[in-house]
């Protein structure tokens, strides 16, 4: 597998971080770090027009590139990477050049064989995107901090699954929340949501959630199979039945202390622009992170 983590500063992206290298070495992924920065000016565009030019002959620091020694560092300082990069120090000067807005550093990773940092400038929208249809990603990880506008665009239009690590705090004691419904998405979500739960060391609270006071057999189904592979792979959970609005009560039971993990909608991305989906409008007031599975 392959996880994106989307940094944005070094102020208010260590959640992010921490969190999404946690997941990933619960799913033995592949890591890519990238920052998506501010466009270059032309002036500066003309200076690192070459392919295979080295920071070293700049005349400035590309926009961005604090960002990334901030990650090198902590990525070394929690044994994501091996001694021998550690000791290498962070490659300023071997950041290669691969298109106009994009340069990348590979480095040799302990959690799996590379850790990658990429350097984007541009409309941060626009260049994620890019970066995940580049790249093949399974998860792309954002902060929470970040415009909700922006995870809501590329949840609808990014063909990765989307962990917004909304108002992480590592010293909150989690459950992991992850309702169950006949959805296409929620095997997949079931099983994200059984490494993830392995990661945390956490219980899963899994939730069917019906208008009506029936459920349906679809539902009653998929609630059997869910709490089947818990059991199998020994994770503690409890399931539950609740009758109501989905969203209203998938809110009020994550609060603010689950991790919330469902199934990406199947809705048409036109129909889910005008009428909404119920993985956006729980995302839109989640006071918690939500992985939302594709």
């Amino acid at each position: 597998m392959k996880f994106l983590i989307a940094v944005g500063s070094k102020e208010f992206s260590e959640p992010t971080l921490r969190v999404g290298l946690q997941v990933a070495k619960a799913f033995k992924a592949a890591v890519t770090i990238v920052y998506a920065g501010p466009k270059i000016s032309e002036f500066s565009t003309s200076q690192v027009r070459f392919t295979q030019e080295r920071m070293e002959e700049w005349e400035f620091d590309r926009p961005g590139v604090e960002v990334l020694e901030w990650a090198f560092n902590f990525l070394a300082e929690n044994d994501y990477i091996t001694p021998t990069s550690i000791e290498a120090g962070f490659p300023k000067n071997t950041l290669v050049q691969t298109g106009g807005n994009r340069c990348e550093v590979y480095l040799q990773g302990t959690i799996c064989k590379d850790v990658n940092l990429i350097l984007r400038n541009g409309d941060i929208i626009a260049e994620l995107r890019d970066e995940v249809r580049r790249g093949g990603y399974d998860v792309t990880i954002i902060g929470g901090s970040q415009k909700r506008r922006m995870a809501h665009d590329l949840i609808q239009y990014i063909n990765s699954s989307i962990f917004v690590v909304n108002k992480y705090d590592q010293h909150q004691d989690y459950n992991l929340l992850l309702p169950v419904d006949d959805s296409t998405h929620t095997p997949k979500a079931v099983q994200y949501g059984a490494r993830v739960a392995q990661a945390f060391d956490v219980k899963v609270n899994l939730i069917t959630v019906s208008k009506t006071d029936s459920f349906g057999e679809g539902y009653t189904k998929a609630s059997q199979l869910a709490s089947k592979m818990m059991r199998r792979a020994g994770i503690a959970h409890e399931h539950r039945f609740e009758t109501g609005d989905p969203v209203d009560v998938i809110k009020k039971t994550a609060g603010d202390n689950h991790i919330v993990v469902m199934g990406a909608s199947t809705k048409n991305p036109l129909f889910k622009f005008f009428t909404g989906s119920k993985p956006l409008k729980v995302m839109e007031d989640c006071l918690c992170p939500i992985l939302i599975v594709k």
